[in-house]
C-alpha cells in the first residue's frame, strides 16, 4: 500500500490535523515507511507462540472476593448535589 500527498490530506482532514501543503510529501514518505515496518511484522512467524500480557511471567495475585464495607448509602450520596430515598437525583432528559 502507498501513500500519497491526497490521502495524507485525507487523514490529516479526518484526525483534525492541520497539515500545510509544504509537509504533505513528507509525511507521506513517513507513513509509507510505517506501512512497510508494520507489513514486515506480518511476515514474522508467530506459529508455537502463545499470546502474552506481559514480557515476563506473572501470575495474576487473587483476593477472597468479600464485602469489606457496606449499607454505606448515606455516605455516598452525602456530597451529592440533590439525593432521595438513598438514590442520586438528577434532571429528567427524557419526556
Amino acid at each position: 500500500m502507498s501513500v500519497d500527498q491526497n490521502t495524507v490530506r485525507h487523514i490529516a482532514r479526518l484526525a483534525r490535523i492541520a497539515v500545510r501543503d509544504d509537509e504533505l510529501s513528507a509525511l507521506a514518505g513517513e507513513l509509507n515507511s510505517i506501512l512497510d515496518w508494520v507489513e514486515q511484522l506480518g511476515e514474522v512467524d508467530t506459529k508455537g507462540v502463545e499470546p502474552m500480557t506481559s514480557a515476563v511471567a506473572v501470575t495474576m495475585k487473587m483476593r477472597d472476593d468479600v464485602v469489606t464495607s457496606g449499607n454505606l448509602q448515606k455516605e455516598v450520596t452525602e456530597n451529592a448535589p440533590g439525593s432521595e430515598d438513598g438514590f442520586y437525583v438528577v434532571p429528567r432528559v427524557v419526556e
